[in-house]
């Protein structure tokens, strides 16, 4: 696949103005208006500051810039060219766009840190060629490095003066010009990309955890240089045998701790990404394709072509989204939909490509390939949803906001208290106190707290094929009291059948399914498809219709053979009939059995009533049940006559039922139940659920029904059934949950930490917290957090 150039990416992102900082605009912070362009901004500062002075940043090279970015409206529009982009430029690696887990809308293309919080970035979308993370090869060099010289600055500080052979052999000026030597490069190089993070976070006014770890090794450290360049500048109480204490191994080893802290964290980030490695490792590299001439031929996925029909052999995983045209098998669906059965395929049903064929062998006409297949934008929402923003991140961002301020300002206070008031020597003690301070309440525990949950929290659902498109789904999920359930095609199976067909007054019943059939070919309703499927298994040849018209929730109309044949509800076909009453009640008999009852006339003449019977899905009654053990309440909605509707409701225990009610109305139905206080969840598969998918808090798409539901909702059950709605309410729980102790742990830690390290305890217990005690903690509270997190991978949902 053609590598794309930088401009594969320009509709996508776009620049601040004000700080410089890339951006999605689509999860920008704000935006202005100004000399007809629009601007977006990484933060509401960011926003502030251009509408105080736009003239400042509204350049025109970045006023070209923004006018090419601008139309965010269109960029959200068309998802399947976005996923094309994508993938394309996931070929060439110089072309990989990268985001901070913390702050998604920072986008860039290549790696690098972030710049509000300093976090390295990570790859918008893994590709199954990943190579090793360059930031966690780089790092942990920098870790190995720093360890092994803060280890000898350790033994000349800590454990020399202790051992009298050892403190003969080095006294105390050699001593500490050693340390220097080796702690310099510990901090200069070493400790290089920290100063860089925290300088650019007093750049851009974003202060964050690099912030503090800068201000704390680089003052531990210039008070060691300072102390060993010029000893007399400091009181005689300072000085020990005409030397002043240095903390050079405090500074080596906080970047050594520090450095830890970055590798196990890159590490578990890593880890975090394997639901997307493992559903890339889905795809196989090549196919089958048979040739016009019936000879098979090996190639890779890349050639192949829509309408390519492709060999499936026993064993192999499906190569591409299609039909099979022959042969049959069991397909393993699991790692895809979650259904832990084989399922059966034969001619005429549908193959998901990644899945692996049983022992049967298929033939399968390519429909789907690339970024249109299902796999693909199975990726792409998983990627979509771990990088998407939970309302609960809302909180931690105005507590982060006033933290490193405050913690800036205590570290200031605990120095001016160790000062004036401490014991002797003052001013080491306060320096000690206020590098303590500034390490141990590094935020990014806090930080990860939200984000490494959702992203394995998303993860996990991608595996048992409760597919959510962003954090927000994933945590209102918690709070649904109401499910509004669509019947055909979510409760049922959606492959009605004709049952039954009764001709009025001596009418023919091949003749009337022979005329129905012909005008419901052109409709795509499962109905009117049930009636062209009965037609043709019944060997009816089917004419042409003329002035084919169809009405939304009434029904089809057309002219066959000369006649003016009408097909759909009474209210619809039979209108003012002088015999409707007798004919609808024939009607009802039919529907109190549970089938679906459309009309028939010819010429204006009521000719027949078909039965269509959709039958319910087995796992049905198995998740209301799970519904209403949790306390929820479901309300069955359907467009089908309220007989019908009710016998379904009956056979399946639902007490509330809201029937006849057209496509348009639907989502009137959820605002309505809104608008009393419920918190409600929609789940369909039709586009004319569409609507009430996007209306409802959280919208749950079948994963077989249609692009258009799909796309509306925030959660797709690609197994598509109701078991799903339990396992994403069961998964919510589980998230959300995960991430309020991760915010504990990270509250309380800093709660305890901060006052300790300021010295509160020294009074009472002469303790006094060590800088590297401090950088230990901080570094283990993040680990603490991300394994948290990480043991969403392994819950029962």
């Amino acid at each position: 696949m053609p590598a794309h150039s930088d401009a594969s990416f320009t509709v996508t992102t776009v620049t601040d103005p004000v700080c410089g900082m890339t951006i999605d605009p689509s999860m920008a912070a704000g935006h202005a208006d100004h000399g007809g362009r629009t601007y977006y901004f990484c933060s509401e500062k960011c926003l502030h500051t251009f509408e105080a002075d736009p003239g400042a940043y509204a350049t025109p090279a970045e006023g070209h810039d923004h006018a090419l970015h601008g139309d965010a409206g269109h960029h959200n529009a068309d998802h399947a060219d976005h996923r094309r982009r994508r993938a394309a430029a996931a070929a060439d690696q110089s072309q990989v766009e990268y985001t901070c887990p913390m702050h998604p809308e920072i986008r860039q293309l290549g790696p690098g840190s972030c710049p509000k919080c300093g976090m390295a970035l990570e790859p918008v979308v893994m590709t199954a060629d990943s190579g090793p993370n360059p930031e966690l090869a780089d790092m942990t060099r920098r870790f190995w490095i720093s360890s092994a010289l803060a280890l000898l600055v350790v033994l000349l500080s800590m454990i020399v003066p202790f051992i009298p052979a050892a403190r003969d052999a080095i006294p105390l000026g050699a001593s500490q010009w050693i340390q220097f030597v080796l702690a310099t490069p510990i901090v200069v190089w070493a400790a290089a990309p920290f100063f860089a993070r925290g300088a650019r976070s007093l750049v851009t006014r974003e202060l964050n955890m690099f912030t503090l770890i800068a201000m704390g090794v680089g003052a531990a450290y210039v008070f060691s240089v300072v102390a060993l360049l010029a000893p007399g500048i400091f009181p005689a109480s300072f000085r020990h045998e005409g030397r002043v204490e240095v903390y050079f191994e405090a500074a080596s080893v906080i970047v050594a701790l520090v450095a830890l802290g970055q590798v196990l964290e890159l590490r578990a980030r890593e880890r975090t990404s394997g639901a997307i490695k493992a559903l890339l490792d889905l795809a196989p590299a090549t196919a089958r394709r048979i040739r016009e001439d019936g000879a098979e031929e090996q190639v890779g996925l890349d050639e192949l072509q829509v309408g390519d029909r492709v060999r499936v052999r026993p064993g192999d995983k499906v190569a591409v989204d299609g039909t099979v045209e022959s042969g049959s098998s069991h397909v393993d669906e699991s790692l895809v939909t979650g259904e832990s059965l084989p399922v059966s395929k034969s001619a005429g049903d549908r193959v998901v490509g990644g899945t692996i064929n049983g022992s049967g062998s298929l033939v399968v006409r390519a429909e789907k390939l690339g970024a249109d297949s299902m796999l693909a934008r199975i990726v792409d929402m998983v990627a979509q949803a771990q990088r998407s923003r939970a309302p609960i991140q809302g909180l931690v961002d105005k507590v982060a906001a006033i933290f490193v301020p405050a913690v800036i300002g205590i570290a200031i206070v605990a120095f001016l208290v160790w000062t004036f008031v401490g014991p002797m020597p003052r001013v080491p003690h306060a320096l000690v106190a206020a590098v303590s301070v500034l390490i141990i309440a590094c935020p990014c525990a806090l930080g990860l707290a939200t984000p490494m949950s959702i992203m394995v929290g998303v993860g996990r659902g991608a595996r048992s094929g409760v597919l959510v498109r962003d954090a927000e789904a994933l945590q209102v999920m918690e709070t649904i009291d109401t499910i509004v359930v669509d019947k055909t095609g979510t409760l049922t199976e959606g492959r009605p059948t004709v049952t039954r067909i009764v001709a009025l007054d001596g009418a023919d019943e091949q003749r009337a399914l022979r005329l129905a059939a012909a005008v419901e070919q052109g409709s795509e309703h499962p109905l009117g498809q049930a009636v062209v499927s009965a037609a043709k298994d019944a060997g009816l040849a089917l004419p042409e219709v003329h002035d084919f018209t169809s009405e939304a929730g009434g029904g089809v109309r057309g002219t066959v053979d000369g006649h003016a044949v009408l097909v759909g509800n009474s209210s619809y076909v039979l209108g003012e009939a002088t015999d409707a009453d007798r004919i609808e009640a024939r009607a009802d008999e039919l529907r109190a059995d549970g089938a679906t009852a459309i009309h028939l006339s010819v010429d204006g003449n009521p000719y027949a009533v078909l039965a269509i019977a959709d039958p319910v899905k087995e796992t049905t009654p198995e998740a209301l049940a799970g519904l209403r053990e949790a306390g929820i309440r479901v309300v069955m909605l359907t467009g089908d006559n309220r007989t019908t509707a009710e016998a379904v409701a009956r056979r399946l225990g639902i007490d509330e039922v809201r029937a006849e009610v057209l496509p348009e109305h639907k989502s009137e139905v959820v605002q309505q139940l809104t608008a009393e206080g419920r918190k409600v969840a929609m789940a369909g598969d039709g586009v004319n659920d569409a609507p009430a998918l996007a209306a409802a808090a959280v919208g749950i798409a079948m994963g077989t029904g249609t692009d258009v539901a799909i796309e509306s909702a925030g959660i797709t059950l690609l197994k598509g059934d109701l078991t799903g709605i339990v396992r994403a309410r069961n998964l919510s729980h589980a998230t959300m949950r995960n991430i309020r102790q991760n915010l504990v742990f990270a509250f309380i830690y800093n709660v305890i930490g901060i006052p300790i390290a300021a010295g509160v305890l020294y009074p009472a217990f002469g303790l006094l917290l060590s800088p590297m005690i401090a950088a230990a903690a901080m570094a283990l509270s993040s680990v603490s957090v991300i394994s948290n997190a990480s043991r969403l991978r392994t819950v029962k949902i």
